[in-house]
């Protein structure tokens, strides 16, 4: 078992008409089994930009620790919250910085940026960032969060349709994934508010 999947984890995020959506499972795990059913994973960085962090639990906290030091000191001297893209660049250089003895964790990133443009990006544990204009994907459930999302998304949907297609998409994904799973933690972000979900699993 890599170290990756040693707690388990289940990450996506999904773009709409200038909105994004981004997701995550709520298990804590020690390989098959469960420490907790409320981890949470997507972390808000400011009102447009969120992180969510699959991987090793321990580095996930350390990282996302380090980012809102970094990200404080940015405001203090630019009197301004980063753009989505700055931030996926931080992200990067703050990993490949540790690229010798890596943070081991893969980011998705995903925020509003100017124009209400939606951002999302992934990356790995080094920091090479993967832009996608539909969807990303991260964690143990990856491969089949992929087949979900390319079965159920498609462009341009609003704020309640892309909540229902991300939820459903995240929840039949962890059902195929025993290191994922107990519910979900579902984010949407439009640009006047933000609409904070927790779903049930099958085993709630």
């Amino acid at each position: 078992m890599s170290i990756f999947e040693y707690n388990g984890s289940a990450v996506v995020a999904m773009v709409g008409k200038n909105c994004f959506a981004i997701a995550s499972d709520r298990r804590l795990g020690v390989q098959l089994q469960t420490i907790a059913t409320d981890f949470q994973r997507i972390s808000k960085i400011h009102d447009r930009v969120f992180i969510a962090l699959s991987g090793l639990a321990t580095d996930v906290q350390t990282l996302y620790q380090r980012l809102v030091f970094r990200h404080k000191l940015y405001q203090l001297r630019e009197e301004r919250d980063m753009k989505p893209e700055t931030f996926a660049s931080l992200v990067s250089a703050i990993l490949y910085e540790k690229r010798f003895g890596p943070y081991l964790c893969q980011p998705v990133i995903a925020g509003l940026g100017e124009d209400e443009k939606p951002f999302i990006c992934t990356m790995d544990s080094i920091g090479a960032k993967e832009l996608a204009k539909d969807f990303v994907v991260s964690g143990t459930a990856s491969e089949s969060l992929y087949g979900a999302c390319e079965a159920m998304y498609k462009p341009d949907m609003e704020a309640e349709e892309l909540f229902e297609t991300i939820s459903q998409a995240l929840l039949s994904s962890v059902d195929r994934d025993c290191l994922s799973g107990w519910g979900g933690h579902v984010y949407v972000v439009t640009p006047t508010e933000i609409k904070e979900r927790i779903l049930k699993g099958r085993m709630d």
